[in-house]
């Protein structure tokens, strides 16, 4: 990393300036308010606010993982956060929450700059009222036809994220993605590209197929500033790219979401999950909204027992294949550093 800090780095400011990386970036990196156009993606549990606070401190642009979260914990997280970073930073909200547009007005109340809407199509209503308060909106397509939709009802940016990714996947290749949207969105549109990147080498050919940035998750999930337990981060550290797998849907009449996450007695219990869920839906014991929402209730539990409580046998390690090259505790800083010079690097070549 320092070899390549001294081939392309001149110093301007209170960053490294990495011309070629940032011109390909200028877009993304307008669009952000940042130094470098690199998100953190939203992980639940770990996206809070010292890992948020460091990735923009470090000139990227972090996302608070709102999740299952009510609208009084998101006050208080975004409150703590502007504690720790003056630099810009978002928040990511469930569409199918349902207090979403409670939870809209909390960002409205902090002025939140950019807001990821993930998990589904936004609600009517709900993009219009994040660009009422200047908010900008990012969202997620798993389809060109979609993608042109959603722009074209007033989303200010598309993330691609393909089946590499952690947590919530697609069924899709990040690579075939970025072949489909970029050479029909990227001239006009701010993308994002997300799934499987954990090297600066692949930020650049992303970059120059005309992607305005990146979205990277597992790579940031044990950086020293993540408060992930020790015996989580343990696990990433042990795991290659074969480990981290994508759940099975039980029930096609359920519609799952699938997940990717380092196999283990966790993800049978999920199995069972869908299960008992489907059971319930049968029986009209419950509708399927509330069977929705027990699903992602059962990954937020899941998933605080592998970050917070340690618990990597029945806990969720969500976690996408970039994970074999998680091999450390690491700041921020540096693997923020390491990617952009590595990307320089392969520019330069």
């Amino acid at each position: 990393m320092l070899a390549y800090r001294r081939a392309t780095l001149r110093p301007r400011g209170e960053f490294p300036v990495y011309d070629k990386t940032h011109a390909l970036m200028e877009r993304g990196r307008a669009f952000l308010g940042t130094e470098h156009a690199i998100l953190c993606g939203a992980m639940s549990w770990v996206s809070e606010r010292n890992l948020v606070a460091a990735i923009s401190n470090a000139g990227g642009f972090g996302v608070i993982a709102c999740g299952a979260m009510t609208p009084e914990l998101l006050d208080t997280e975004i409150t703590a956060t502007k504690a720790l970073t003056s630099k810009p930073f978002g928040v990511n909200l469930i569409t199918m929450h349902p207090m979403l547009f409670d939870l809209i007005a909390v960002c409205a109340k902090h002025k939140i700059s950019h807001v990821v809407l993930a998990g589904g199509i936004p609600p009517k209503g709900s993009v219009e009222a994040i660009k009422e308060f200047g908010g900008k909106v990012l969202v997620f397509a798993p389809t060109l036809a979609l993608a042109k939709k959603l722009l074209r009802s007033g989303a200010d940016a598309l993330v691609i994220e393909g089946s590499e990714a952690g947590g919530h996947i697609g069924p899709v290749a990040t690579s075939v993605l970025a072949q489909e949207f970029l050479p029909a969105l990227a001239a006009d549109h701010v993308v994002f590209v997300a799934g499987g990147i954990g090297r600066g080498d692949m930020i650049a050919a992303y970059l120059e197929m005309g992607a305005s940035g990146v979205q990277l998750g597992t790579r940031f999930a044990c950086a020293s500033e993540s408060i992930a337990h020790p015996d989580f981060k343990k696990a990433f550290f042990r795991a290659n790219a074969r480990d981290a797998v994508a759940s099975v849907q039980v029930d096609p009449r359920l519609p799952v979401i699938p997940v990717r996450a380092l196999k283990n007695k966790g993800t049978e219990e999920f199995t069972a999950k869908q299960v008992e869920v489907a059971k319930l839906l049968d029986e009209g014991q419950i509708e399927m909204g509330e069977a929705q929402l027990q699903i992602e209730h059962y990954w937020a539990g899941a998933l605080r027992r592998a970050v917070i409580d340690g618990d990597v046998e029945n806990g969720s390690l969500m976690a996408g294949q970039s994970v074999g090259m998680v091999t450390k505790e690491e700041p921020v800083a540096d693997i923020m550093a390491e990617l952009m010079g590595e990307c320089e690097a392969a520019l330069s070549r």
